[in-house]
C-alpha cells in the first residue's frame, strides 16, 4: 500500500509503518494520543495535549540523511521520556535534569545505530535533539530549564 492510502486512513502493510506529513507513525495512537511501548512492553498512552500532539524529531524525518528507523528510536526515547515524567511527577528541575540525563545515555548509545545506517547525530541534528528536550521539559511546566543541563552527558 503506498503513502496516500496511509494518509488517507487505510492500514498500511505490516510491514511498512504509515508516514504522515514527513514522520514515521510507529507509536501506537488511542483516542489521540500518542502511547508508546515502555520497557516493559506494555503501552502507556501520553496525557500531555502538547506532547501527544507534537511530531518529534520532524526535521530528522523530513532529511534523507537520518534513517526513519533509526530516528523512529530516538523519537521512541523522547517518548520515554514523556512517560517516565507523567509518572514520576519530578517536584523540580533536578529531579527533571536525572530523567532527561537518562534519556540522553540513551540518545548516546543510539549514536552507534546511526553510525551504522551510514549517519550519525551532527551538528544540525543536536540542535533538533536538544530543542525537543527543552520542548518536553516545557510542555511539562519546566519553563525556566536550561537546555545544556536537559542533555547534560551527551557524547553527540
Amino acid at each position: 500500500m503506498d503513502d496516500g492510502a496511509a494518509e488517507a486512513g487505510m492500514t498500511p502493510a505490516p510491514d511498512r509503518p504509515a508516514h504522515l506529513g514527513g514522520a514515521v507513525v510507529s507509536a501506537a495512537v488511542h483516542d489521540r494520543r500518542v502511547s508508546s511501548t515502555t520497557g516493559t512492553g506494555s503501552t502507556m498512552p501520553i496525557t500531555n495535549q502538547r506532547t501527544a500532539e507534537h511530531e518529534f524529531l520532524r526535521h530528522m524525518y523530513q532529511d534523507p540523511y537520518f534513517p526513519d528507523q533509526v530516528v523512529d528510536q530516538g523519537r521512541a526515547i523522547l517518548l520515554r521520556l514523556c512517560e517516565r515524567i507523567e509518572a514520576e511527577q519530578p517536584s523540580g528541575l533536578e529531579a527533571l535534569y536525572a530523567l532527561t540525563r537518562a534519556a540522553t545515555e540513551e540518545f548516546n548509545v543510539l549514536q552507534a545505530e546511526f553510525e551504522a545506517a551510514g549517519s550519525e547525530i551532527e551538528t544540525t541534528a543536536r540542535e533538533w535533539i536538544a530543542e525537543d528536550f527543552g520542548f518536553v521539559a516545557s510542555a511539562y511546566g519546566f519553563t525556566d530549564h536550561d537546555v545544556e543541563e536537559l542533555i547534560a552527558g551527551r557524547d553527540w
